[in-house]
């Protein structure tokens, strides 16, 4: 947990606050002192956003190599391999991600783990459908590890290609600094003229 994620963590408890004490005024039809909370609330808000986007529009995209894994809690998530290879007018990216659990005590899983690609120009390109293929919300035990396989089918002209794990949309997208905050450009994995290798570790 960064100190941005106290931050938020405050704002939101004095939101909540705020809201409740809006609608008790309210309800005893207090008007002005309901508007005027009304407003703080709104300016909160208002502020808190505009520091989001700002410090989201400031900051560079970050570039993850591959093996290089990115943990949220005891969820971590790795690009362990990628093989390409031509398919009619298109290439075809095979990319093997792994999924891993730190934890030591239950199960657990990771819901709202999304992946798609991305070229230097900004197109994005979805995994094809697989329904063999392992969900990347597999129930993971205790030090347990599993190898997720996407393909992605991208035209040839595509240049700087790289794989974005996208981890939710709340609460990352009101964290300020987050790569998944509101306009901030996402990391990604980037692996340039690949030609494939072979999955260790």
């Amino acid at each position: 947990m960064t100190v941005f994620d106290l931050v938020f963590i405050g704002v939101f408890l004095v939101a909540v606050l705020l809201l409740l004490a809006t609608v008790v005024a309210a309800v005893r039809t207090r008007r002005r002192r309901a508007l005027g909370l009304l407003r703080g609330l709104g300016a909160l808000a208002s502020v808190y956003l505009t520091i989001v986007i700002v410090v989201s529009l400031a900051s560079p995209g970050r570039t993850i190599q591959r093996r290089e894994p990115r943990c949220f809690d005891d969820w971590c998530v790795s690009v362990e391999q990628v093989d390409q290879a031509p398919a009619g007018t298109d290439i075809s990216y095979s990319v093997a991600i792994r999924l891993s659990s730190r934890a030591r005590g239950r199960p657990q899983r990771e819901n709202g783990v999304t992946v798609y690609m991305l070229d230097d120009r900004g197109r994005r390109f979805e995994a094809q459908e697989d329904p063999d293929a392992v969900p990347m919300n597999v129930l993971l035990h205790p030090g347990e590890s599993v190898i997720a396989r996407r393909q992605f089918l991208l035209p040839v002209d595509t240049r700087n290609p790289g794989l974005v794990i996208a981890h939710g949309r709340f609460p990352g997208m009101f964290i300020i600094g987050d790569d998944q905050s509101l306009l901030h450009k996402p990391s990604v994995v980037r692996f340039p003229g690949v030609r494939g290798d072979s999955l260790t570790g």
